[in-house]
């Protein structure tokens, strides 16, 4: 046999054997799992109870009328959890309640910036809108409450509720154009009459 035959079976023996050795080796073991990472202190059911009590003691003090400690409170809650709604949706009931629209109107603002989803925010912001006689942008908040939730029955009443109020302005004026001729003041008397309906 050529001895470069045989050279070349022997490597070809040797590469086989190699193969087989290394097919027979135990795996290499994996790296161990990392921990998992912990979740914030604020997700622990202690703090989930300490937040509802901490809401329920700022519901308390607003029943109260105690407007300033209410919103003190519920400014901590808001800072111990700040992914939370709930106490900066009840500082801006505080705030109202308190005589503070224009601050319940930005923190509402900033809530609806921050949860878009829900419905609440902009019905209540609408609210606080219309209070003022800003009515365009009640109708706004009101559509986009409608439209986070088509089933929040509280913001499609209000919604008909403006319109209403929007008729009455234009009634009045046309009312006024026509020097009290014509159908604008019997319609006016009609949605008055329906606007006050409570």
């Amino acid at each position: 046999m050529p001895a470069a035959l045989v050279r070349a079976l022997a490597t070809l023996a040797a590469a086989l054997a190699a193969a087989h050795a290394l097919a027979q080796a135990p795996p290499a073991p994996l790296p161990p799992e990392p921990p998992p990472t912990p979740l914030p202190a604020e997700y622990s059911d202690a703090s989930r109870k300490a937040y509802a009590a901490g809401l329920k003691e700022a519901r308390e003090m607003i029943a109260q009328k105690r407007y300033d400690a209410a919103i003190a409170r519920l400014d901590a809650l808001s800072r111990e959890r700040p992914r939370e709604p709930q106490a900066r949706f009840l500082k801006s009931v505080a705030q109202s309640e308190a005589g503070k629209p224009d601050d319940a109107v930005a923190t509402l603002t900033a809530l609806a910036a921050d949860f878009p989803e829900l419905p609440e925010v902009h019905n209540n912001l609408a609210v606080l809108y219309a209070a003022r006689g800003s009515l365009d942008l009640a109708k706004a908040e009101l559509e986009l409450a409608i439209a986070a939730s088509p089933d929040y029955a509280p913001a499609v009443e209000n919604l008909g509720d403006v319109y209403a109020r929007l008729a009455a302005r234009h009634y009045e004026r046309a009312a006024a154009l026509e020097k009290g001729k014509g159908l604008a003041p019997a319609k006016l008397k009609l949605v008055r009459d329906a606007l006050a309906v409570r």
